[in-house]
């Protein structure tokens, strides 16, 4: 079976550093990994190929017969590495690049090669229905959403469920990625406790993660032997072991406001 994991959260949250480390240490693990960024700014897999990458989008526009390697482009640990791009800011849906990229690999075989774990990062902040793709279509089988304690990045963590619930979709967890809030990983776990879910794990915030990324490189290839990567680590561990999935109960707004002032 293909582990196939749709990561959400708010934009800036850090879901591509959570994909990006999360495929180093499953790659590090001899498992063969496949990167679907799905977010217009086609930054998920800098830091797995040590560069930007053509994007489908950009490559469709020159070369409407791409082949494999134009497309797919093997990084750390021969993580294959795909970005789905979108149009030019303020021109067209960005959503739309998501649909392109994912029918694209499906004709081009590459979801039917050996593969042990899928993930796709995608932007959870815009209702577009491109980002639902990965879910809508089956091409995602979990969704792990990745939140800081901070009121927008919850208040948008709440509106994918509403997602996921429409699409009765799972859901395996939420990642608590730290922004130092006070209260936060309290506030984080009441939160995944109220929509029917747990904490999958914590990751701090840390200056070493950021300075691995000025060097387009995850904390988990630059500095294995860091708490930092240990954490990581940790964090595959239990997505991988994971069996506590569920159909979340979103809040609505109202509930939500007062889950949040309950804080204050």
């Amino acid at each position: 079976m293909i582990k196939k994991i749709a990561i959400y959260g708010k934009g800036g949250i850090g879901k591509s550093t959570t994909v990006a480390n999360l495929s180093a240490v499953w790659a590090n693990q001899d498992l063969n990994c496949l990167v679907i960024g799905c977010d217009p700014k086609a930054d998920t897999t800098r830091t797995l190929y040590g560069k930007r990458i053509p994007t489908v989008v950009n490559t469709l526009k020159d070369n409407r017969k791409p082949q494999r390697d134009d497309l797919v482009f093997k990084g750390f640990k021969d993580i294959l590495c795909v970005e789905s791009g979108g149009p030019e800011p303020g021109v067209g849906c960005a959503g739309r690049g998501v649909i392109v990229a994912m029918k694209r690999l499906e004709n081009i075989g590459v979801f039917d090669e050996d593969l042990d774990v899928v993930v796709y990062d995608v932007l959870g902040d815009v209702v577009c229905g491109g980002f639902s793709v990965p879910l809508r279509e089956k091409y995602a089988d979990e969704v792990v959403i990745v939140t800081s304690g901070e009121y927008m990045s919850l208040y948008a963590a709440n509106n994918i469920v509403k997602g996921i619930k429409k699409l009765k979709g799972n859901l395996s967890g939420i990642v608590c990625n730290c922004r130092n809030v006070e209260r936060e990983e309290e506030i984080v776990n009441d939160f995944a406790k109220r929509i029917g879910t747990h904490v999958v794990g914590v990751i701090h915030r840390s200056n070493l993660i950021q300075d691995a990324e000025l060097d387009a490189k995850t904390v988990v290839e630059k500095y294995p032997e860091s708490d930092e990567a240990q954490e990581y680590i940790d964090l595959a561990s239990r997505i991988m072991d994971n069996e506590n999935i569920s159909t979340p109960e979103p809040m609505d707004d109202e509930e939500f406001e007062e889950f949040f002032k309950s804080y204050m």
